[in-house]
């Protein structure tokens, strides 16, 4: 079995490791142990939604770029339902984490009762499984049409351009109220409008770097059809994939700095706090790192022609992206449960990786399902020329 096929054993042993000490810490601090596990969920999860995405884009777009990448997208959104499993604990942990799920707290404040038609438990539960069944339907269609797009199956291009024209709508509208119910809600008496699309745009760009890895990673072997992935990542290509990523980084800190800008100027009692916790006790220095090196010094680097196309150089931006996509989750969290000073607790990184280590042997079972690049896209000879067809 080649490199690129393994179905990451290691990722799972410590994964478990990771999970086995992380519940034991839950038997000594269960509240921890839910917000440790809400921020890995919303780190890990925000990848295969981010690859449902971004596939979207891609079909209805078109673009050599995104055909190279595709099978890693396609993969990583066949782990929406391992999402799903994750996300159960969170259910037996709602009390600890969101106000609203507490009746002593409902009943003592107004400002709760009057949104308790909309946050109350047994509504947020059935929220939380009608997102997860769009999801997957739209993940299983897409990959489902692209199988038989592998059998030679005539007018699935057209087919996959239709149902992601619709599957983007739906998604952006579940994943808005998703992030409303997951994350914004662990404050419920903030709002910003923008929430969603923040999150949204910090979804595409952890998973379009995690499929840019896994595509670089992929492209030092052949597949099982012999088709040569190092081929169709030309430079060329590669310079495409850093553009593109350069553009994710840019819509997500425009939707970071006009969150920022409008809040702290409108400077309304309700609003303010927000960010009041996550600009003191230590918090500051976290944002001005994520401002720095999630945006400064990408910004800076994706500028250069040589480093988006070169697979190495662009790998280390990759990397050093995915950690500050870590922290600013961390940073948006974290805050939530008193602030005060920062404090990185021991099942903070325990959770992330335990589930990491599971999302990322599950996604290399997945990709292992189907042929790295591509069978019948007409975008493959293009990227790959002769080297595609042996």
């Amino acid at each position: 079995m080649t490199p690129a096929r393994e179905p990451g054993r290691g990722a799972l042993y410590a994964g478990v490791a990771a999970l086995a000490l992380c519940a034991a810490g839950a038997a000594i601090d269960v509240d921890q142990f839910f917000r440790s596990w809400l921020t890995a969920f919303v780190f890990w999860a925000g990848i295969p939604l981010g690859c449902l995405a971004i596939l979207m884009i891609q079909h209805v777009t078109g673009g050599v770029w995104g055909a190279v990448i595709r099978r890693g997208l396609e993969a990583g959104a066949r782990t929406i339902p391992w999402m799903a499993l994750a996300f159960l604990p969170l259910v037996f942990g709602m009390k600890s984490l969101y106000p609203w799920a507490r009746p002593e707290e409902v009943a003592a404040d107004a400002l709760l009762r009057h949104k308790a038609p909309y946050l109350n438990v047994t509504f947020f539960l059935i929220r939380a499984a009608f997102y997860f069944a769009v999801w997957w339907l739209l993940a299983w269609r897409l990959s489902r049409m692209s199988q038989e797009q592998d059998r030679g199956g005539a007018g699935l291009v057209r087919r996959m351009v239709l149902f992601s024209s619709g599957g983007l709508l739906a998604f952006v509208l579940t994943m808005t109220f998703a992030s409303v119910d997951w994350v914004m809600s662990l404050e419920p008496r903030w709002v910003s409008t923008i929430y969603g699309p923040l999150l949204m745009a910090g979804q595409a760009v952890a998973a379009f770097c995690f499929a840019i890895l896994v595509t670089v990673r992929a492209s030092r072997t052949r597949d099982a059809e012999g088709r040569d992935l190092a081929a169709a990542l030309t430079p060329d290509v590669l310079h495409d994939l850093g553009k593109l990523l350069f553009a994710f980084v840019m819509v997500w800190a425009y939707f970071a700095l006009s969150q920022f800008l409008i809040i702290w100027s409108a400077n309304l009692p309700e609003e303010i706090p927000w960010y009041l916790r996550r600009l003191e006790g230590g918090w500051q220095w976290v944002g001005l790192a994520v401002i720095l090196l999630h945006f400064g010094v990408p910004f800076g680097l994706l500028l250069m022609r040589r480093v988006k196309r070169s697979a190495d150089r662009l790998v280390r931006v990759l990397l050093l992206v995915l950690v500050m996509r870590v922290v600013d989750t961390w940073w948006m969290v974290a805050p939530a449960f008193g602030g005060g000073t920062v404090r990185l607790h021991w099942m903070d990184p325990l959770a992330l990786i335990g589930m990491g280590g599971l999302f990322v042997h599950l996604f290399q079972r997945q990709l292992a399902r189907m042929p790295l690049l591509p069978l019948n896209d007409p975008q493959i000879p293009a990227a790959a020329g002769e080297a595609a067809h042996p």
